[in-house]
């Protein structure tokens, strides 16, 4: 079987699946919803402090929303092992590379595109809250913003999916990979001096493109190759996985 059916195939699987549907409208509700409470709340208060940044405040959302898209990578990849159902899928498309290449292709699109509408609702809906100092899509930091949520919150469903290929599981994967983005990069800030340890990791390194004007080591777009090389690295470890076990 060539790609292009494989591809449809997943392309299927997963439109038709209510359950991943819900995933990715709970990822704009949430990161949304979030972040223009965020841009009410917080706008007023950090006005006029150093610590003020409209692109930061429009997409303070983010924290919860990369949990549920490391949670759609993760079912995404790992809901073909529930049931020995991918036996089923090995048995139909004998190259595995084939099959792991398609699963990964239509989880970024979906969520490139989610993340995409996500962001711009996101940088648009909170300018009104925000106020002075906002920033809108005529502004070229709001489009690098826009686009860098989109590819942030691909880059975590991909290393989710995986670390789910690895562990067959996408609870085990959620228990891995949560921890990593809310606890360790928060702890290791703390001690670490200078945040140099605590920017390398995923999140941190991501999510630099969503600041107004990023200071330390990473900028934007090299904040984001490091998170792009964390999700390389773990789509490597599950692609070994996949290649060497039995179904």
């Amino acid at each position: 079987m060539t790609f292009t059916p494989v591809l449809r195939s997943e392309w299927i699987k997963a439109r038709s699946l209510p359950s991943l549907n819900g995933i990715l409208v709970l990822l704009f509700v949430v990161t949304v919803g979030l972040s223009l409470l965020g841009s009410a709340t917080l706008a007023h208060e950090e006005k006029g402090t150093a610590d003020f940044d409209p692109v930061l405040l429009s997409f303070f959302g983010i924290n919860f929303g990369q949990v549920i898209a490391i949670a759609f990578g993760a079912a995404c990849a790992a809901g073909p092992y529930r049931d020995n159902g991918m036996r089923v899928w090995l048995t139909a498309v004998s190259r595995r590379g084939r099959l792991y290449s398609a699963n990964l292709a239509v989880i970024g699109a979906l969520t490139f595109a989610a993340g995409l509408a996500t962001g711009v609702i996101c940088l648009l809906a909170g300018r009104p809250l925000i106020g002075d100092g906002a920033i809108g899509l005529d502004d070229p930091v709001g489009w690098r913003a826009v686009l860098g949520c989109a590819v942030y919150l691909t880059l975590m469903a991909l290393m989710a999916a995986g670390v789910a290929t690895l562990l067959r599981s996408s609870a085990a994967t959620m228990g891995v990979l949560i921890p990593l983005v809310l606890m360790l990069s928060f702890a290791l800030g703390d001690v670490t001096r200078g945040g140099s340890v605590a920017e390398f990791l995923p999140d941190r390194a991501g999510r630099q493109v969503l600041v107004y004007d990023p200071t330390g080591v990473l900028g934007p777009w090299t904040g984001l190759a490091v998170t792009a090389c964390w999700a390389a690295a773990a789509i490597g470890v599950g692609w070994m996985a996949l290649r060497r076990r039995d179904s």
